[in-house]
């Protein structure tokens, strides 16, 4: 490995790259010295089963800093369901109710855990909007959610389940085995892999959590939708509207709630997508071929009932190649909504994460990581 401790006349980035990913580096810096303000930030990828780029920067950012890294917590809560199909204790196609019996109300009948997953279910949230402190604790989401009717027939369409869908896989993965979803993440894959990727921060680590900043408001951003709208619902913005402050919620991130309350650094991220396809320093893959395939092939693809713009979802995980056009079809993960993102490419045997800890204004974030994900294909498909 190469060390990195450049100033780029803005801030220092830290680190290293293995030789031949020297590009990847270069690109990084780049994003560093464009940041209209201060911002944390983190990379790392595994290749091969080594992790050859590990780099940050920013104020009060180390190597293991750990901050919200909101919806690419759903990809820890899907390895989950995964490794429970795959066990056989999950059927994809039992009616979520046959685990839940009080879900089985108000429509919801015959929703299945497949529909549940590729946010078919319409339990998108309730009409009078949960609060923070009910956010935080998907016990309490899901007896809300158990007896109201879903936003549209299950099935029929689909829409993102921002801050409900993990609240309602915990409660299915609790009633089929008696632990939570938390556990199971904690107990099967992070702690035997030493992952800084956490559903629930322990007491003694809250240390190494860095702030989540907003970004600084312009006359370009989107204007928040009104109350009643089903993104108004779905991410509960009358007790909500700005989302960077849930995971520095306390409460947030020591119960961990896998839809939006996860905290990690990039090596955490990026270490638990190397362990599901197997290129983690020597470790069998976590999700068998036959797993990964059901898990990443796309089940709902068109308009997004929800955010009212074209999406595709497989079951949970987000398929990537339609938004980095370099990546491969079999490319899975998800983003998060500072602007971060984790993902595996199988067939780059590659795993990826970026962590930004300030919100990201536009579409800024998704060009930051098109630039770092082409550096590093580069990388690889160059023949280092």
């Amino acid at each position: 490995m190469l060390t990195s401790d450049h100033d780029t006349g803005e801030a220092t980035v830290h680190g290293q790259v293995a030789p031949g990913f020297e590009g990847v580096r270069d690109a990084f810096e780049q994003v560093v010295r464009d940041q209209p303000l201060p911002t944390g930030q983190q990379l790392a990828v595994h290749h091969d089963g080594e992790r050859v780029v590990d780099l940050w920067a920013g104020p009060g950012v180390e190597a293991d800093t750990v901050t919200g890294v909101f919806s690419i917590s759903k990809g820890a809560a899907y390895i989950v369901v995964a490794l429970l199909v795959q066990d056989g204790v999950l059927d994809l196609d039992r009616t979520v109710a046959s685990y839940w019996p009080e879900y089985g109300q108000a429509g919801k009948e015959g929703t299945t855990l497949r529909q549940l997953l590729a946010h078919q279910a319409g339990a998108i949230g309730v009409e009078e909007h949960l609060t923070i402190e009910e956010l935080a604790d998907e016990a309490v989401i899901a007896a809300r959610l158990a007896p109201h009717a879903p936003y549209w027939t299950p099935g029929t369409g689909f829409g993102y389940h921002g801050l409900t869908i993990s609240a309602l896989l915990c409660e299915v993965v609790r009633r089929a085995t008696g632990r939570s979803l938390q556990d199971w993440w904690e107990q099967r894959v992070r702690r035997p892999r030493g992952i800084g990727f956490y559903l629930g921060l322990p007491e003694e680590l809250d240390s190494l959590y860095l702030d989540v900043a907003p970004a600084v408001p312009g006359p370009d951003d989107e204007v928040p939708p009104q109350p009643g709208k089903l993104e108004a619902i779905a991410f509960s913005r009358s007790h909500m509207p700005d989302l960077s402050v849930f995971p520095n919620f306390p409460l947030t991130r020591a119960l961990g709630q896998g839809s939006a309350g996860g905290v990690a650094s990039a090596r955490g991220a990026a270490a638990a997508y190397a362990a599901v396809i197997g290129v983690l320093d020597g470790s069998p893959a976590l999700l068998d071929p036959d797993t990964t395939e059901e898990f990443t092939r796309i089940h709902s693809e068109g308009t997004d009932l929800v955010g009212q713009a074209e999406s595709r979802f497989a079951l949970g995980f987000q398929v990537l190649d339609n938004r980095y056009a370099a990546l491969g079809p079999d490319a899975f993960g998800h983003g998060g909504a500072a602007g971060a993102m984790a993902f595996a490419a199988p067939s780059d045997r590659l795993a990826y994460a970026y962590i930004r800890s300030r919100f990201a204004l536009g579409d800024s974030a998704d060009k930051e990581n098109t630039l770092m994900i082409d550096a590093m294909l580069s990388a690889v498909r160059g023949g280092r």
